[in-house]
């Protein structure tokens, strides 16, 4: 049976945040601040459309915004654990359910030789208008209670592996590696065989050790496996392939 690898994408794959890094596209590096005012708690898709849309009105050329998006860095020992993936694809399946964008993913993919590594990137579609500036759309609407209106990782990653039984393919263990909040709602999806990986000292760490500590932990039955770089994955993962 195959092995499933999930990654959210920043501060996971690489080591910030796609958002906030396109800003350095602009002139003065920084948001005037009646845009950086206009954001509201879980609608930060939207806010990203109007970003878009400014740096787009700064003249800012897609070539340029692509240029500065392909100097993110990578996460430390993402590469390797990239690189095994893509040289492992006849047992592991491999995917991106990520808040970000499909243009910025797949530039810094791309840049980085590693698009091999995944077989679908779940992400809110963007592209160019015909002035020349980028649109971020939602991913989806869902009506659970928990993630931003636009993107509920749980649902993408249950319909997923729907579709793959569907298909004939049943995942001997499941790796969910994350960092952020909306990393938690999916992992109430995982068995009891399955990893989740949250990054040391993000969010997604705190918020399942505060789940652990609940008395009513049935909602996470995966075990839990925390990780500061892609080498310590790499070990997980060969070794769970081994057993």
């Amino acid at each position: 049976m195959k092995t499933l690898m999930v990654f959210d994408f920043d501060h996971t794959v690489v080591d910030d945040n796609s958002d906030t890094w396109v800003i350095r596209c602009l002139p003065s590096q920084t948001l005037p601040d009646v845009l950086k005012n206009s954001y509201k708690k879980g609608h930060w898709t939207e806010f990203m459309g109007r970003v878009m849309n400014y740096i787009g009105e700064q003249e800012v050329s897609p070539d340029s915004v692509r240029s500065v998006m392909e100097t993110i860095p990578f996460t430390d020992g993402m590469r390797d654990l990239l690189t095994f993936i893509s040289e492992n694809k006849s047992t592991i399946d491999c995917i991106v359910v990520s808040d970000a964008n499909t243009m910025f993913i797949d530039w810094i993919l791309q840049a980085a030789g590693l698009q091999a590594a995944f077989d679908q990137v779940f992400t809110n579609p963007a592209k160019f208008n015909d002035l020349g500036y980028m649109e971020v759309q939602c991913y989806h609407s869902h009506d659970c209670k928990r993630c931003p209106v636009n993107l509920c990782k749980k649902k993408v990653l249950e319909l997923y592996l729907s579709e793959q039984s569907d298909q004939g393919v049943e995942y001997g263990r499941v790796f969910y590696v994350g960092d952020g909040g909306n990393d938690l709602c999916p992992t109430s999806c995982l068995r009891g065989h399955d990893v989740v990986m949250p990054r040391k000292g993000y969010t997604l760490e705190k918020m399942l050790a505060q789940l652990k500590g609940q008395q009513d932990s049935v909602s996470l039955r995966a075990r839990v496996i925390a990780w500061s770089s892609g080498t310590e994955i790499l070990e997980e993962l060969k070794a769970s392939m081994q057993s």
